[in-house]
């Protein structure tokens, strides 16, 4: 490439954006003077024919000297956004050029500040302000804020007995950590980048109790020294970033420099090729030899920490897997040119990437992203093995006559009521508590002839499967990644109508609707799957029972604001085994204001205040379907009054008039029952 002399640049580097920025220059062929304070600075520079590299500490004077003598037309200011004291002479210096008649531009590349992440994290103005607080912290600390600052911590003899420093390997460093009195098995000399995992690492083997830290951006690794905090429980103290009030992105800063340059300094961007792994259950023996070799021609690898381990010989890899991590950051990448030369990026899934996987959201992110031009790129998918399928192998049972459920990070309703309808059921857990939880589950339920088969660390060499009783289920303590297959002897094919006897509730003396009443008021419902639904005045809860029963997918409410009928209720729910149905003591409409807004509402007693009933239900949701009954005319009267009120659809009135037997000798005689009406309709508000 031709070498473009036509401006005299220097940087001042002291970030990776500033190393970047040179890196980006020199291959464009733009010669240019990087200035670096210390010996390391410059062992971590690129060598380059076209760069120049000035160290050594300046102060004011002598960065007008430097810029004076060496002519330069142009300074870019990439110090760390912490070191405020060489910005201010670097841009004073600047200035005095430019007022001797020497006409010098002045840029300040601002590093991108990533996302704050308060949970845990405490903030301090200055490292004076950190290091108070740091007497009333009780246990070991980790800081890496750097030597520079190290003076500031050093000063309380107690506070610095219990320091663990991490600095950059350099003679320096270590020359002030010894100055400052601290002891060899305390200094941490490495090079980041780190991942969350290493921070982790350190932070267990040294019993760290809070870390210290500069709010220093994604660059910088500031998210994953507060993953790792969060993961083992460990406060984290940070030195809020100075604001910068000026200052211009790294991409910004190229678009300058190709303006001055006349010429383009990133090659055209070549497509991404993003590839979407299962890596099954994260033995690397358990690849499939596409996914293997996808990883072994990566040139990054992105995902969980966990899955990243089973990787060592990878060096380019990344604890990001979600879209909202994962896509800024290679839109930036790509935007500042970092991704020049790394097309393949591989993302990592446990297990395969089509079953209970995070990978379809992430590939509908993506490709939204590639189809809207914000990235380019092509996306594809490689499956891996499940564990259900390994578990299924390993015990030699099949899977395509099993029902599969996942209680990975959230609890499922109903699990007993689940498990009892069919004879084979597999479970994907989140740990050792779940396997816990489902021996309860069944032993509760009396289903303790079920059989439950648990595969843990599945793949690995540690693999453990075990045929456990319920009760022995609720023993289990060894930690560890389960599958579990439960084998049910006496399954049930579940009911497809509802229809539960009036006699099989507890009822008392608390009214109750009547069995064909509450038939056809749930059939008027046009109930559908994942339906949340508010049973109004409640009663038994005879209604909400029967909804709940209906799916596990549905969740119920049942409000009534009397003590008995709502402990009566809780009993019914008992029972039946409904843990998607929850009582709510309360007045209606009071009790809805905490409860997710409701696609159906069934009204069985409104206690004179229908009216407001109905207002709340309105702005709850103006597209919800509503039942209601009356016994009495001036319920009905009232219910022809409001109506008008609304914008209704589909709205119907049906007259129930039951008649049952009862036996008298030999004969059977017909025994009416009270009329009862029932109102459907469904509120038809306009659009939000």
């Amino acid at each position: 490439m031709e070498e473009i002399l036509s401006n005299k640049t220097a940087i001042f580097a002291g970030t990776t954006e500033g190393r970047k920025l040179s890196e980006v220059l020199a291959a464009a062929g733009v010669t240019h003077t990087v200035c670096v304070a210390t010996e390391y600075g410059e062992i971590v520079l690129n060598q380059h024919p076209l760069v120049q590299i000035h160290r050594g500490r300046m102060n004011r004077e002598e960065i007008g000297s430097f810029v004076r003598e060496g002519q330069f037309t142009l300074v870019i200011d990439a110090t760390h956004p912490f070191a405020g004291e060489i910005t201010r002479n670097v841009k004073a210096a600047v200035e005095a050029c430019c007022h001797e008649k020497q006409p010098v531009s002045y840029l300040r590349l601002k590093r991108d500040e990533g996302g704050r992440q308060e949970q845990g994290v405490t903030y301090f103005e200055s490292n004076e302000d950190c290091a108070a607080a740091l007497k009333d912290i009780k246990g070991n600390i980790l800081l890496t804020t750097g030597s520079k600052e190290l003076s500031v911590y050093c000063q309380n003899e107690e506070v610095r007995s219990r320091l663990y420093v991490r600095v950059l390997p350099n003679v320096e460093s270590l020359v002030l950590c010894a100055e400052q009195g601290i002891r060899g098995k305390q200094i941490l000399a490495m090079q980041g980048p780190f991942t969350a995992e290493m921070n982790e690492a350190v932070i267990r083997q040294y019993h760290i109790s809070c870390v210290v830290t500069k709010e220093s951006g994604a660059v910088g690794g500031y998210p994953e020294k507060i993953a790792a905090a969060a993961r083992t429980g460990t406060a984290v103290f940070v030195i809020g970033r100075p604001k910068e009030d000026e200052g211009v992105s790294f991409a910004g800063i190229c678009r300058k420099l190709e303006t001055l340059y006349g010429t383009a300094l990133f090659p055209q961007t070549e497509p991404l090729e993003i590839t979407l792994a299962g890596i099954g259950m994260g033995n690397e023996n358990g690849l499939t030899r596409e996914v293997g070799q996808a990883v072994q021609e990566a040139d990054l690898v992105f995902g969980a920490e966990r899955m990243l381990a089973a990787f060592p010989r990878i060096s380019e890899k990344y604890p990001y897997y979600r879209a909202n991590e994962l896509i800024p950051y290679l839109r930036n990448l790509q935007e500042t040119g970092l991704l020049t030369g790394k097309r393949k990026i591989v993302v990592l899934f446990s297990g395969d990437s089509g079953f209970y996987s995070g990978c379809q959201s992430l590939y509908t992110a993506l490709e939204k992203e590639i189809r809207e031009g914000r990235l380019i790129g092509m996306l594809h998918i490689l499956p891996g093995i499940s564990s259900v399928a390994y578990l299924a192998a390993c015990t030699g049972e099949s899977y395509q006559d099993a029902v599969i459920y996942s209680m990975h990070g959230k609890p499922l309703c109903n699990l007993a009521n689940r498990i009892g309808k069919s004879s084979k059921t597999f479970l994907l857990t989140s740990g050792v508590k779940d396997v816990n939880y489902l021996g309860k589950a069944l032993l509760d339920a009396g289903m303790d002839s079920c059989e439950i088969i648990t595969g843990c660390q599945l793949s690995y060499d540690g693999q453990r499967i075990r045929r456990l009783s319920p009760s022995e289920c609720v023993e289990v303590t060894e930690e560890g990644l389960y599958t579990c297959l439960v084998k049910n002897p006496y399954a049930k094919s579940g009911r497809l109508t509802h229809g539960i006897a009036d006699g099989q509730f507890i009822r008392e003396t608390v009214p109750m609707t009547k069995e064909e009443v509450r038939e056809v008021s749930i059939c008027k419902l046009h109930l559908r799957e994942k339906a949340v639904v508010y049973d109004i005045g409640s009663g038994t809860g005879s209604v909400a029972v029967e909804i709940a029963g209906l799916s596990d997918e549905i969740q119920v409410y049942a409000i009534e604001q009397k003590e008995e009928a709502a402990a009566l209720i809780e009993q019914n729910r008992e029972k039946f085994g409904l843990e998607n149905m929850t009582v709510v003591k309360d007045t209606a409409p009071e009790g809805f204001a905490d409860l997710p807004v409701p696609t159906q509402a069934f009204i069985g007693g409104s206690g004179g205040r229908l009216k407001e009933i109905l207002a709340a239900l309105w702005e709850k949701n103006r597209h919800m379907r509503i039942v209601m009954t009356a016994v009495s005319m001036e319920t009905i009267c009232e219910i022809t009054k409001i109506l008008p009120l609304y914008r209704i659809k589909d709205e119907e009135m049906v007259q129930l008039q039951v008649s049952r037997t009862r036996k008298a000798g030999t004969h059977h005689l017909m025994r009416a029952e009270n009329p009862i009406w029932v109102c459907a309709f469904t509120f038809d508000g306009e659009e939000d």
